[in-house]
């Protein structure tokens, strides 16, 4: 995927006129004078001042974001991963699920179209994604993803699954990297489909090896019932999916992962749910920030005022600042993608 048009000309027009890669020209898709920016900004220039008591050198500045509702739409309807699930079970021919998998998924996709609270089930949408996808070579479900990231997004029209980026998160993350950060994602979504959806938009300042995730369990074509210990891999042998979730990256999911898989703490998080308050948590512990998105946009995204106003006081009893999508955005997907308004399906404002 192209990095988007207006962020190239943005880019371009900085190269040409000569300013140095870490100018503190407004970062595109800001809004202009952008309370929120401007503190990220400061911030930033306090840990990359040599002079400055507050220098972090480049090899500990290290920037941890949140996918969905952080850098990714989350609600056309839903999360891109339940979307992905949804249409595997009740919209794919070639898929063949159990019986409750696929009653669960008509009850979810009903919920969801009507506003509604998602069903209970004794197991999670992560793990039904895990079966219903087992028997996939890695392979084939990137392809799978890449697929269905083609085909037009619900509620929009001018935007497909795959373009769903938020414009100002991502020239964020590429000012970041400009002023010495190592970037890396820390998403609920199984991370495959994370590294699918980044590629050429983002995989340039955040490459495949800092993207964290959800995990599912993986098999060899000729590994049968044993363990991966105990298998040694053939040159006949295919990476599998096995159709098992192993881990949830949510909560304090992603403190652990962060310590797995980064090794360092990070002294920069954003997100925008309860979820990603562990590591907000985790970063403020140890003289980082934290800053928070608001799905506050009723114009230009499907926003919910209600959640956008309580997760709102819970940052400001945690001490983490916020990001309105609302006033701090000048655009969220560009001027292409419009909303398709419909009342009775639209998610409750």
């Amino acid at each position: 995927m192209k990095k988007p048009f207006a962020l190239m000309l943005a880019l371009a027009l900085l190269a040409a006129v000569g300013v140095p890669a870490f100018a503190e020209a407004p970062v595109p898709g800001w809004a202009e004078g952008s309370p929120a920016l401007q503190a990220i900004l400061a911030y930033v220039d306090a840990v990359t001042d040599e002079a400055a008591e507050s220098f972090v050198p480049a090899a500990d500045r290290i920037a941890v974001f949140d996918f969905d509702g952080t850098l990714f739409g989350e609600r056309f309807p839903t999360y891109f991963d339940t979307c992905l699930f949804l249409h595997r079970v009740l919209h794919d021919e070639t898929c063949e699920p159990e019986a409750d998998v696929r009653a669960y998924a008509e009850a979810l996709e009903t919920a969801l179209m009507n506003g509604e609270s998602e069903p209970d089930s004794p197991r999670s949408t992560a793990q039904m994604a895990a079966e219903v996808f087992a028997g996939f070579t890695v392979e084939e479900y990137r392809a799978y993803i890449k697929a269905f990231a083609d085909t037009p997004a619900w509620g929009f029209e001018g935007m497909t699954y795959g373009q769903g980026f938020y414009l100002p998160m991502t020239a964020l993350v590429q000012y970041l990297s400009r002023r010495g950060f190592q970037v890396f994602i820390s998403s609920g979504s199984e991370r495959t489909i994370v590294r699918v959806l980044t590629e050429g938009v983002l995989d340039e300042w955040v490459p495949a090896d800092r993207v964290i995730g959800s995990t599912f369990t993986l098999t060899a074509t000729g590994q049968g019932e044993k363990a991966g210990r105990s298998y040694s891999f053939t040159p006949e042998d295919e990476v599998l999916l096995e159709g098992n979730l192993t881990v949830k990256n949510q909560k304090t999911n992603k403190v652990f992962s962060i310590v797995d898989e980064i090794g360092k703490v990070p002294i920069l998080v954003f997100g925008n749910s309860s979820g990603d308050l562990a590591m907000a948590q985790y970063a403020a512990q140890h003289g980082g920030k934290a800053w928070m998105l608001l799905c506050d946009d009723t114009a230009r995204d499907y926003g919910d005022l209600k959640t956008a106003a309580a997760f709102a006081e819970t940052c400001a009893e945690c001490g983490y600042a916020t990001i309105s999508m609302r006033d701090d955005f000048a655009t969220i997907y560009g001027d292409e993608a419009i909303m398709t308004v419909v009342e009775e399906l639209a998610p409750a404002a």
